[in-house]
């Protein structure tokens, strides 16, 4: 990264402590992960892509650095937000093992409230909450609902407001596609590569776009994780 003068030297200074501290908290999480569940891999652990991402925002959310592991083994398997995805998912008119699954697609990295907002102030594009979410969707997604109230600051303390502002973000992206469509895609894989990529990307694949590497990567995972996602709701 270029600097220039002494300010971007002091900002370079005040960044390196914040990544030694995120590394090092990523590194506690995996050991106490390992020493709970033995490191056993699961079913949602693992891709680049993140979900949420406002139109024309940069590529995925980056893992924090030295993240390893499975968030699910280390006690964060999506299963334990059973209830808050039955109610919201409810709500929202939306299906419920859908909202299960993309939790499911959005634990490869801890969500550690510490953890998530130290990474942030590194990575100002970050996301917040077990759903991965971008501060410009969630800001879009609560207004008129009973969380327009809330601050996107709040989704790493709150999973109960993460699964419902994802919910509701899901409904409002299914009032964007169209009646039909012309693309193999069903509407669950739309609504998640709109999760991923965004609605105009949602848009783009319904007309019969060929979605990126990242977009089919996280349709993929959603397949993988659709059983599961099942069983968690019982």
């Amino acid at each position: 990264m270029r600097t220039v003068g002494g300010a971007g030297r002091s900002r370079r200074g005040r960044g390196l402590p914040l990544l030694v501290a995120a590394v090092a908290a990523i590194a506690a999480l995996a050991l106490a992960g390992r020493a709970v569940a033995g490191c056993s891999p699961s079913p949602g652990s693992h891709p680049a892509a993140t979900g949420s991402r406002p139109p024309g925002s940069a590529p995925a959310d980056a893992t924090p650095p030295g993240a390893t592991g499975s968030p699910a083994a280390a006690g964060q398997d999506p299963a334990r937000y059973a209830g808050s995805v039955r109610r919201y998912a409810a709500a929202a008119g939306i299906d419920a093992q859908l909202l299960m699954a993309i939790l499911y697609n959005e634990d490869y990295k801890p969500h550690d409230p510490t953890l998530e907002r130290a990474w942030q102030r590194l990575n100002p594009d970050a996301a917040f909450g077990v759903a991965n979410m971008h501060k410009a969707t969630f800001d879009d997604t609560r207004r008129g609902r009973d969380f327009a109230d809330r601050d996107w600051t709040e989704l790493p303390d709150d999973p109960d407001l993460a699964v419902e502002a994802a919910a509701w973000y899901l409904h409002d992206l299914a009032a964007d596609l169209p009646s039909s469509w012309p693309a193999k895609y069903t509407k669950d894989e739309l609504l998640a590569m709109g999760y991923n990529a965004g609605p105009g990307a949602m848009a783009s694949y319904a007309r019969g776009g060929r979605p990126t590497t990242g977009v089919q990567s996280y349709v993929d995972k959603l397949h993988a994780n659709w059983d599961t996602a099942g069983r968690a709701l019982g």
